[in-house]
């Protein structure tokens, strides 16, 4: 068995393509772990109460939860459209409040915690291994939060806020408030995952604060917490971190609007999940091109997946995710496959498809599996279609007509608007 917790989205504004870029490669994680014989427990939480949460609510006017519920479908949305797999369990961080109240109580027991005119506080200097997650000397440590007033220390952070004019409350022993963002994830992955779990993932911005004080009031509090730690890059644009806000050109439904589900989920899966990627329309296009050229091939021969996966791309996936090495193990069989069928070999072109088709699978991007997105009826037409052309072709030996009727309905395919799924 393999446990995993994600650090889900904060439901403040719909995703944006950086946000969504962790949610596509830990898809691709869950997929590989359980291809390679692993039942998976994996748990992606949704943060629905926090700063920013608060701040659009008193903003706008209106009731904290009339963001967080479209929001947070939204985000359903889009992991549906490209392709992720459901989480084994999805906990909203405002359904468990007793578990951070109980962490908390266990902290302040433990002396690694102190009340402060309603507020409790973190106590960094009681911890002494802070800071080894994101390789900060203690003396060293980047202040991430206000010094605000009754802090021992300005490195320390807040476990729980005192109750504030129009923000949501809940009850607890020292005083009426809410959770820190910290605290929640280190509560419910406690309680789904237990004391220990295999993997904690997230962006590498989360690594600090978020995730060093994760590790350290779990820590504190007597659980071993996660054994690995996994972090993907960032996607910039014109060299800028993409911001959270209610109109951004880089939302997820937005490019939807411009290229398909699995072109785009091809696109976020083609740099090593580690590596920074720069966003670009062009990229993003040159994706979708790679990604139409597999697409073409399997649809063309159209055979069932195969069993076995080429050893070059098993050690690939191996080898700590290496998506571009197992992506051009992929274009590589492609290649011989359509090699296969200008020489007739039919028999090759079908081994070929459904090597193809076994790798696709693992990465969440068969054209023809069963799982795929759902999308527009055009896109439907045009598969069923070039299977019936594919099949009369071969049936009259007529290669020429086949081959100008693919092109035709490529071009059908290549239309950006019409073939997108707009949730």
């Amino acid at each position: 068995m393999a446990s995993i917790y994600l650090c889900g989205p904060t439901v403040v504004v719909p995703p944006h393509i950086g946000q969504i870029r962790s949610q596509v490669n830990f898809d691709i994680l869950h997929r590989w772990l359980r291809h390679s014989g692993y039942r998976v427990i994996f748990c992606r939480n949704v943060t629905d109460i926090e700063d920013k949460i608060i701040g659009r609510s008193l903003s706008e006017g209106i009731q904290w939860w009339r963001i967080t519920d479209p929001v947070h479908r939204s985000f359903d949305r889009a992991y549906t459209a490209l392709g992720c797999l459901p989480p084994s369990v999805e906990p909203r961080a405002t359904g468990h409040i007793p578990e951070m109240i109980e962490l908390v109580e266990q902290l302040l027991a433990a002396g690694h915690a102190y009340e402060s005119d309603g507020d409790v506080y973190f106590e960094v200097d009681s911890f002494p291994d802070y800071g080894a997650l994101s390789r900060q000397r203690p003396d060293k440590i980047r202040v991430t939060e206000e010094n605000e007033h009754g802090k021992r220390d300005p490195r320390d952070f807040a476990l729980w806020k005192r109750a504030k004019s129009g923000e949501p409350i809940w009850h607890a022993p020292w005083g009426d408030g809410r959770p820190g963002w910290h605290l929640e994830c280190s509560a419910m992955a406690r309680k789904y995952l237990g004391h220990e779990f295999d993997i904690h993932g997230g962006g590498a911005n989360l690594i600090f604060p978020h995730h060093e004080n994760e590790l350290a009031q779990s820590r504190a509090a007597g659980d071993s917490f996660a054994r690995f730690w996994v972090h993907n890059g960032p996607v910039t644009h014109r060299g800028e971190k993409i911001r959270k806000h209610a109109r951004n050109p880089l939302a997820v439904h937005t490019l939807l609007d411009r290229v398909r589900p699995m072109e785009l989920r091809y696109y976020l899966s083609a740099a090593h999940y580690r590596s920074p990627m720069e966003f670009s329309p062009e990229a993003v296009e040159e994706a979708a091109t790679a990604y139409r050229r597999m697409e073409r091939f399997v649809l063309r021969v159209g055979t069932a997946p195969g069993s076995e996966l080429p050893a070059q791309f098993s050690a690939a996936m191996d080898g700590d995710l290496n998506l571009p090495q197992a992506l051009s193990v992929v274009h590589a069989t492609v290649t011989e496959g359509q090699a296969a069928l200008n020489h007739g070999d039919q028999e090759s072109a079908a081994g070929k498809c459904r090597s193809v088709r076994a790798m696709l699978n693992v990465l969440g991007l068969d054209p023809l599996a069963d799982d795929r997105p759902r999308e527009t009826r055009l896109h439907d037409v045009a598969r069923a279609v070039l299977r019936v052309v594919r099949n009369l072709a071969a049936a009259e030996g007529d290669r020429e007509r086949s081959m100008i009727m693919e092109r035709q309905i490529d071009r059908a395919l290549k239309n950006r608007r019409e073939s997108a799924l707009i949730p």
